[in-house]
C-alpha cells in the first residue's frame, strides 16, 4: 500500500462523543493482551513535531516522497543536506514519559504488541526493544542498489567530513527529521554515496508514496489479531497504513481505544474516545495498574 502527504481530512459525520475520564481506558488495558498503535502525537513532548496537530508541519511543510528521491538528484542533496542538521535534533530527543508508561505497562502485562508509525526510536529507547517500527526507522540507512543497513552514525561522520564547516541555520524540524533550510545553503552541500557499492543511500524509513514491507504490514496484522483490544495513541489515523490495523480490529469484533488530542479519521470503529495529554494519562493509567515508570531509560540517560 501506498501513503500520501494528506493534509486533512474531513469527517461526513457529526464528531463522535468523547471523554477525559480514564476510567473505562482503565478497565479495558486492565483485562490485558492490548496491542498499541502510535502516531507522532507520542513523541511531542520529547520535543519532535507532529504532522498535523494544531501546529503540526504538513500545514508548511511537504514531506520527501519516494518518487522525488529516487529520481532526483537535486531532491536527494536537498533532503540529506537538511536531515543533516534535523537528525542531530532527532538523536537528541529522550523518550517521555508516554514511551514510559507505554514500556511499564507492557512490562508488566498488560500491554502485548506495540506498533509504532514514528521513526524516532522512541520506544527503543524507552525500553520497548521488539516495538514494531511500521515506517522504518532514522537510525538506520539503507542502500537502494545494494540493500546493505548500516547506522546513521556512521553516515553522519561521513558527511562531516565531506562537508567542513556546514552548519546552516535550521528554522524549523519535521517529523521525518529534515528541517527548513534555504536553497543557497543546500546547493553547498554533499552527500556521500554507499561505501560498499558507490550505490545511492536513503534512510531506512518509509518516505511517503513508498510501500511499507508486507512482512512488516503482515507482523502487524497477527500483532493485532492475538491482541484483545487495540489501544491508539497519538494518532490522527490519516493515512491507511495506520487505520488499516484499526478497521481489522474493529472488524474482529475487539475493542479499539483511541487515546488522542482531537478527533482522527478512525473514531467511528471506536467504542472508547479519550481525548487527554498523552504523557500525564498514561501516567496516570499505568499507576492505576500498579505499574511503576522507569527514569533510567533513554539515550541520554
Amino acid at each position: 500500500m501506498r501513503t500520501r502527504p494528506t493534509l486533512t481530512w474531513t469527517s461526513a459525520d457529526a464528531p463522535l462523543p468523547r471523554t477525559s475520564s480514564l476510567d473505562e481506558l482503565t478497565g479495558v488495558v486492565a483485562r490485558g493482551r492490548v496491542a498499541v498503535l502510535s502516531g507522532a502525537g507520542l513523541s511531542t513532548e520529547s520535543g519532535i513535531p507532529d504532522y498535523r496537530g494544531e501546529t503540526g508541519s504538513l500545514r508548511r511543510h511537504t514531506p520527501m516522497t519516494y518518487d522525488e528521491f529516487v529520481t532526483s538528484a537535486a531532491g536527494r542533496q536537498r533532503y540529506w543536506a537538511r536531515s543533516h542538521l534535523g537528525w542531530r535534533t532527532i538523536a537528541r530527543a529522550d523518550p517521555n514519559d508516554g514511551h514510559r508508561a507505554v514500556t511499564a505497562l507492557r512490562d508488566g502485562g498488560y500491554v502485548g504488541g506495540v506498533i509504532t508509525q514514528n521513526v524516532d526510536g522512541l520506544h527503543r529507547a524507552a525500553g520497548t526493544a521488539d516495538a514494531v517500527e511500521l515506517h522504518g526507522s532514522l537510525d538506520r540507512v539503507i542502500c537502494l542498489d545494494c540493500r546493505r543497513t548500516s547506522p546513521r552514525a556512521d553516515l553522519e561522520r561521513r558527511l562531516r567530513a565531506a562537508n567542513p564547516g556546514f552548519e546552516g541555520t535550521a528554522s524549523r524540524i519535521n517529523p521525518d527529521g529534515d528541517v527548513e533550510l534555504p536553497e543557497d545553503v543546500v546547493r553547498g552541500f554533499r552527500p556521500v554515496p554507499c561505501e560498499a557499492c558507490e550505490g545511492v543511500l536513503k534512510p531506512d524509513v518509509v518516505f511517503f508514496g513508498e510501500n511499507v514491507p508486507r512482512p512488516r504490514v503482515e507482523q502487524c496484522y497477527r500483532l493485532v489479531d492475538d491482541a484483545a483490544a487495540l489501544l491508539v495513541l497519538g494518532s490522527s489515523l490519516t493515512v491507511m497504513s495506520g487505520l488499516r490495523f484499526v478497521r481489522h480490529a474493529a472488524n474482529a469484533g475487539k475493542p479499539v481505544a483511541i487515546l488522542n488530542h482531537g478527533e482522527t479519521r478512525g473514531d467511528r470503529y471506536a467504542s472508547l474516545r479519550v481525548d487527554l495529554p498523552l504523557g500525564r494519562a498514561l501516567t496516570e493509567l499505568a499507576a492505576r495498574l500498579g505499574c511503576e515508570l522507569s527514569e533510567d531509560r533513554g539515550r541520554t540517560a
